[in-house]
């Protein structure tokens, strides 16, 4: 634990001795403070640019055939209850339920031949790219701690990688990302994390940030008084690192809802932060708070958005996410082209394997790894497209079969690594490359 000290008999006006005033926990991370954690990120190799990722999570696997590869000539058991409807691209159809979608679909690619499943309830292939077994010592590491080691932070107020899933019933969907053997000082800074208790400003945890008057004259009132001290001058960097996250009101704003203007936030609407059973939230904030934290600094957002493990009940739960979905991610990129973001921000939405072709009994579809479907934006990628096909049943990729390490090839390559010849050493020293060079490449299509 880390204590920046004042004299017990100096106070702010509401007596808080300034020893009180900031504590640094171990956030969780194995009892690493957040000084050690920072050191550990100087060795990353920083770049001047700055390129971003939000990639959102559908936990359970959603639905392939009821969402962007609708099968309009497949027998009812099989073909569902949604129907197809024209886009703005022509000779491009989607699903009934992502009607904003359609109109913005040349925003968009449509991925319909998602291979390489491992067939587990995990968000770990969607985070890392890799297959779960045969892992090396320490563990893959996901696209937002290879950010963070090789281009350390934009900005020392903001992590570089944020996770907001929060806790969940099923936890291997809750993974924000992990490290892997690129160690703790490159796991996701987690704002409705458990570790958030340790942080306390002022009396004010994180988990209280709606208080941003009280918070932010707190954190004023602290630094002018701190730096008048000269309480920093023997503090080394790293800790006047953790000091600048702590007490900087830039991540405390960027997590700060209530500044955006009415209308913006009513067009990516609300949703609720309980969890969909086991799975996620349908919390629309999130996508609005991925964006303020990329604009403020972060490299990699990711979220998880409800539950899609439809075994029953399957077109009425479309029914009530789908629309959702359509809502926060078409507002999502459309304020990032607002903002001249886009070209520099890819979007992903995805999920761990699709669903069975055939409807059960439940009005449901179980677990189909065979193939899948996602979803691509912004990155300066060319959109307005569909990559891949299924055979008219939704059972296989019959065009261009597409693997989670060419979608992670190309996400690196958006974010200006060359899966060619970039490599991170795991804890024996041995350089590792991103994705297995020789099979898979970048995908020439969104070039």
């Amino acid at each position: 634990m880390l204590k920046i000290l004042g004299s017990q008999k100096s106070q702010f006006c509401d007596r808080i001795s300034r020893r009180n005033f900031l504590q640094i926990g171990g956030l969780a991370l194995g009892g690493l403070s957040l000084p050690q954690l920072l050191q550990a990120e100087s060795s990353s190799t920083k770049r001047k640019q700055h390129k971003g990722i939000i990639m959102i999570f559908l936990p359970g696997g959603p639905p392939h055939q009821d969402m962007w590869d609708i099968k309009v000539d497949a027998p009812s058991e099989i073909r569902g209850e949604f129907n197809a409807i024209q886009t703005n691209v022509s000779g491009i159809e989607i699903g009934d339920q992502f009607p904003r979608m359609a109109q913005m679909a040349d925003k968009f690619t449509f991925i319909r031949s998602m291979v390489g499943s491992d067939g587990r309830h995990d968000a770990f292939q969607c985070l890392t790219g890799q297959r779960f077994n045969n892992q090396p010592l320490g563990g893959w590491p996901s696209l937002g701690s290879v950010l963070s080691k090789t281009y350390g932070a934009v900005d020392p107020s903001i992590p570089p990688f944020l996770g907001l899933s929060p806790k969940m019933g099923h936890m291997e969907w809750a993974r924000a990302g992990d490290p892997g053997f690129l160690g703790l000082a490159h796991a996701p800074f987690r704002p409705n994390g458990e570790g958030m208790a340790d942080m306390t400003l002022n009396g004010i945890t994180l988990d209280r940030l709606n208080d941003r008057k009280k918070v932010l004259s707190s954190l004023d009132q602290f630094r002018s008084q701190v730096d008048a001290s000269g309480t920093m001058d023997g503090l080394d960097s790293f800790t006047q690192q953790a000091f600048g996250i702590l007490t900087s009101s830039k991540l405390a704003e960027a997590l700060d809802l209530s500044k955006e203007d009415q209308a913006l936030r009513d067009r990516y609407g609300r949703g609720t932060p309980k969890l969909r059973a086991d799975g996620g939230p349908k919390l629309l904030d999130d996508f609005l708070t991925a964006r303020r934290l990329i604009e403020a600094g972060a490299r990699c957002v990711t979220l998880a958005f409800s539950r899609w493990d439809w075994h029953g009940g399957n077109f009425k739960r479309g029914r009530e996410d789908m629309p959702m979905l359509d809502q926060g991610v078409t507002a999502l990129v459309e304020d990032l082209e607002n903002r001249g973001m886009l070209d520099d921000v890819t979007v992903v939405v995805w999920g761990e394997f699709g669903r069975t072709p055939k409807i059960n009994a439940n009005s449901g579809r179980d677990h189909w790894p065979r193939v899948s479907t996602a979803l691509l934006a912004g990155g300066g990628m060319k959109t307005g497209q569909v990559i891949g096909s299924t055979n008219r049943l939704g059972e296989y990729a019959e065009n261009r079969p597409v693997h989670f390490q060419e979608v992670f090839a190309s996400l690196y390559r958006n974010l200006g690594i060359d899966v060619e010849s970039a490599t991170i050493d795991d804890l024996q020293g041995r350089p590792r490359y991103l994705v297995d060079r020789d099979k898979y490449k970048a995908m020439p299509e969104l070039v």
